[in-house]
Parts: C-alpha cells; sequence; structure tokens
C-alpha cells in the first residue's frame, strides 16, 4: 500500500530517515516551490506522547520567525499520517563538514557559532530552550551561512521534562536533571564551537558515566583553543549556569566584541568564505544535488559505574535512571567493582546532511534545508488541539487533521540467518559465554554483540525475547546460529511483539563452562511517558 502523502505535494525523494521518521524532498503542485516534508512514523502515530511531541515542535517553529530557524509553511494531520512542512535550505550538516576536514579553523568557526546563536535567540526569546544543539543541528548553506534546526526535545524556560539531550554537548544541570534553561543551550552551542575549533569533544568520556562525570566536574579545556578565543570557551563551558551568559543573544555580544579584537572587522566575510569552501567539498549532500539520503539518529550505549566511586554518583545515578534503561545479566562474570551494563536512548533526532535552514529574509539568501527527521527523546509537552499553521509565505493550502509523533522510517528487514558453522572439533572447550553489547537501534529493532572465550571453533546460538515482565524472557522473537569466530559482529535483531522488555540469550555448543549469558532492558516505547 502507498504510503499516506500530503496532499497537494509531489514527492521528489527522500533527505533523510530516522528511527521515528523520514524528511523528504517535494514540490508545492500549485507553485512549484521546493519544500521538505517531515513525516511522522506509522508506527508511532497510536502514541499520544509521541503525538504530542511532534505536534509542538510545528508550534514552536510557527512562532519563530527568524532567518536562523528553518521556516514552518504548515502542519498537516490527517486520518492516515500527520508532517511538518517545512522552508527547504540547500545546505548540510555541520557534522559532515567536521567529518571531511577535521576542523574549520577560528574565523569559521565564529561564523558557526553566531549564526546558529542567532537562532537559539529567537527561541529564547519565545521562551523555549532547544536542549540538543549539536554539529548535526547546524546546517551550513551554500554560501557559508549557518542555521539551526531540529526543535524535536525543545521545552519551556524553567520546564523539568527529565534528563535528555546528546551526551557529548549536555550541560552540567542538564545531566543533574535541572529546569531547563537558555544557558544550556548556550553550553551546547560553545561544545561544537570547541569542536570545530579542534577537531574533538570537549570531553572524551566513552560511556554516559565517564560524560557525566567530565561535564559536571572536569576544568574546561581552554588551552586546547586558539588563545584569542579562550575567553569563549571559559565563558560557554562554566560549570555553573549562573557564570555563563544568560541566553544566547548575550553570548552574540561577547563573540562579536572577541571575534573584532582577534580577527579584524572583516572576521565574518573571511569565515563565511571559508566554509562556503568547505561545504563545497561535498557537493552530493546538498539536498539539490540528488545523493543518497541518510539514516540520521544517534544512540548511546553506556556503562555506569559502580556505587560508591565518588561522592557525586550517587545522586548522579537517581538522575540518570530517568534516562537510561537497566539491563539485567542472568549469568554475571565476577569482576571487583564491576560496571552495570546499561542502554539508552541519548539522544533526539539528528538532522539530515541536507537539511534544516531559515525562513525568509535568510542572511545568504539561500533557501532553507529542513530539519531532521530524528525521534524525540522526551516530547514537549503541548495542548492537544490539532496545529495548521504558517510561517512567512506559504507555498499552499494548509490541511489539517490529527498529529502523530516524530518522524517515520521503514521496518528493518529481519535479520538474516547465517548458514549453520560446522560441528565443533572435538575436544573444543568453551570457557564462557558473554553479552557485550545490546541496545535498541529502532522501535522493531535491537543490536546485540557476544565474546566467546573458547579453545577452538564453537557454535553460538542466539535467541531472543519480548516480554511484560523484568527478569522474564517471555514470547520467543527468533533465534540464529553462527560460529564463535565472528560474535564480535554486531547482529540486528527484530522484535514483533507487544512486550516492554527485549531480552536475549546465548548459548554455545559444546556448553560454556557459564552456561549461558542473558541480558534484558527496558524499550524507549515504555521508558518515555
Amino acid at each position: 500500500m502507498k504510503a499516506w502523502g500530503v496532499p497537494g505535494y509531489t514527492e521528489t525523494r527522500e533527505l533523510g530517515s530516522g528511527a521515528s521518521g523520514r524528511v523528504v524532498l517535494a514540490v508545492h503542485d500549485g507553485t512549484g516551490t521546493p519544500v521538505a516534508v517531515k513525516y511522522l512514523s506509522d508506527r508511532l502515530r497510536s502514541d499520544p506522547a509521541f503525538v504530542q511531541g511532534f505536534r509542538a515542535e510545528a508550534r514552536l517553529l510557527g512562532g519563530l520567525r527568524s532567518p536562523y530557524v528553518v521556516g514552518l509553511y504548515e502542519y498537516v494531520e490527517a486520518p492516515d499520517g500527520a508532517a511538518i512542512v517545512m522552508e527547504l535550505v540547500d545546505g548540510i550538516a555541520l557534522r559532515e563538514l567536521l567529518k571531511q576536514s577535521g576542523q574549520t579553523g577560528p574565523e569559521a568557526a565564529l561564523v558557526v557559532l553566531k549564526g546558529s546563536l542567532l537562532g537559539l535567540a529567537a527561541a529564547h526569546r519565545a521562551g523555549v530552550v532547544h536542549r540538543d544543539y549539536k554539529p548535526e543541528n547546524v546546517l551550513v548553506a551554500a554560501d557559508g551561512s549557518s542555521k539551526l534546526v531540529d526543535f524535536g526535545i525543545a521545552t519551556d524556560h524553567g520546564a523539568t521534562p527529565g534528563v535528555a539531550g546528546t551526551p557529548a554537548y549536555m550541560a552540567p544541570e542538564q545531566w543533574q536533571g535541572r529546569p531547563a534553561s537558555p544557558a544550556a543551550d548556550v553550553y551546547a552551542a560553545t561544545a561544537t564551537f570547541f569542536e570545530c575549533l579542534t577537531g574533538r569533544k570537549p570531553y572524551p568520556g566513552q560511556n554516559f558515566a565517564e560524560l557525566a562525570l567530565q561535564h559536571v566536574e572536569a576544568p574546561v579545556p581552554e588551552s586546547e583553543a586558539p588563545e584569542p578565543v579562550r575567553p569563549l570557551i571559559r565563558r560557554g563551558l562554566a560549570k555553573r549556569p549562573e557564570e555563563r551568559p544568560e541566553d544566547a543573544e548575550a553570548f552574540v555580544a561577547e563573540l562579536e566584541a572577541v571575534a573584532c579584537s582577534a580577527y579584524g572587522p572583516d572576521w565574518e566575510e573571511h569565515g563565511q568564505r571559508k566554509l562556503a569552501a568547505l561545504a563545497a567539498l561535498l557537493p552530493l549532500l546538498f539536498p539539490s544535488a540528488g545523493g543518497s539520503p541518510a539514516t540520521a539518529t544517534a544512540f548511546a550505549t553506556t556503562s555506569l559505574w559502580a556505587p560508591g566511586r565518588r561522592g557525586w554518583l550517587g545522586t548522579g545515578v537517581a538522575l540518570v535512571l530517568g534516562l537510561l534503561v537497566v539491563l539485567t545479566q542472568a549469568a554475571a562474570t565476577d569482576r571487583t567493582g564491576g560496571a552495570a551494563a546499561l542502554s539508552s536512548f541519548a539522544t533526539t533526532s539528528a538532522a539530515p546532511p541536507t537539511g534544516g535552514p531559515a525562513p525568509s529574509g535568510t542572511a545568504s539568501g539561500s533557501p532553507s534545508a529542513s530539519a531532521s527527521p530524528g525521534a524525540s527523546g522526551s516530547p514537549s509537552a503541548s495542548p492537544s488541539a490539532s496545529v495548521s499553521a504558517s510561517a512567512g509565505a506559504s507555498p499552499g493550502p494548509g490541511s489539517s487533521g490529527t498529529a502523530v509523533p516524530p518522524g517515520p522510517q521503514p521496518t528493518p528487514a529481519p535479520p538474516t540467518t547465517p548458514p549453520p558453522s560446522p560441528s565443533p572439533s572435538p575436544g573444543v572447550k568453551v570457557r564462557s559465554v558473554s553479552v557485550t553489547s545490546f541496545r535498541q537501534s529502532d522501535f522493531t529493532a535491537a543490536q546485540v554483540s557476544l565474546a566467546v572465550d573458547a579453545s577452538g571453533p564453537a557454535t553460538v546460538r542466539l535467541e531472543w525475547f519480548s516480554s511484560d515482565a523484568r527478569g522474564t524472557l517471555g514470547a520467543s522473537e527468533g533465534s540464529m546460529s553462527f560460529p564463535s569466530s565472528t560474535a564480535a559482529t554486531a547482529r540486528t535483531l527484530t522484535f514483533r511483539g507487544g512486550g516492554c522488555y527485549w531480552g536475549v540469550r546465548a548459548t554455545t555448543t559444546p556448553a560454556a563452562g557459564n552456561g549461558a549469558a542473558v541480558q534484558q532492558f527496558l524499550i524507549r516505547r515504555c521508558e518515555i511517558r
């Protein structure tokens, strides 16, 4: 059956997709105006929380009139689907530029920071905190101008929606679940600015707990940035929100003073030219180029240190548990002071490589690229009334219907089962089998990796289950067998049951000394309220 489309628009191609939706390039039939349409996943339309969050995102975009934020044309709800129709920006994500070049140089980094801060300033004036500023959500147009996209988990200033965001860019107060404030967006913008300057994130933590501790306690790494811009790094990454600029607009004033003093009155022109040159190296990623779509939702697998390590952790664990889901492990290997494995949905939507700029009046004059299709980690609270709003010059008549959660994505194909491995050699001894990674990768899929300690070739049997109870594997969802030599290879498991807990069990032939490895976690659909 053909997927639902917004009436009055002809879809050209897909720009990007994520766990909860997709963004497509389309043309308004009446005017020929190119637009970006963000569709809500069919799988999420029955979830009121996701519907409310998707509707809130459209309402927020409709209220922001800034050349530095992607513009809303209309929000459409109907019995068969929901979509946000946005202005199309012919640009690429800052993340792609950093992948290509490693770093941008000081003047270009300052241009990126200023453009997206001006987008944040529009939100802050409206009483909204973005909460997920990162390179994926900053778009660079062909002329070097930059714009902010993706308000999937934005919330009201002062609200306490819980721990949410992208770990590498979250302010200390975000980790602690404190009320949302513009100072948290200033922190995330500065972390991205640092990455543009140095080619790496401010803190190198390899898991959720390490990042939390570093963002809360580690010194600001200002010495790694060029000396002229260190005051901006020091101010923007201050541990206490009251020590940072109070909002994005205040930070722009500080940025301009530092930039002019360090790089002269033409710094912005020079920086914009540098960004344009970097963007020109990636022509196939622009919407106008017709490149391949890309997935755009990030997840994090984390390890939480054992309680008692540093006084802060006891409080941090209680706060982070609002976001994390605990994995149980039945055949746990002995580890002194060992860490409990955890899997979490740690971010929201990520801008498609061709997504997201601003409304009419953009400083660059370029068309705008759209926001990303990723999932909202913590949908913003909003009234349940449906929205059919327009911002700027709408390309066509508005529509109405009913809302659904952020962005659709095709159901992943069932995992392919490798051919059975040959019978184990006589005398092979399997000392242990363990689950090294198990996390949700989509709303019907998870990824798992194993480790097998054996003296020779063995066969691994992996089974997966869904259940409504923690500690009980429940109904079988599938199984596969493969050689122990490939156990570390990540495998995608498809879950079609309705349980809130997903689990796996791994056994070997010959039998492992520890019998089996079992893990289980609570899925996001049941975690998000």
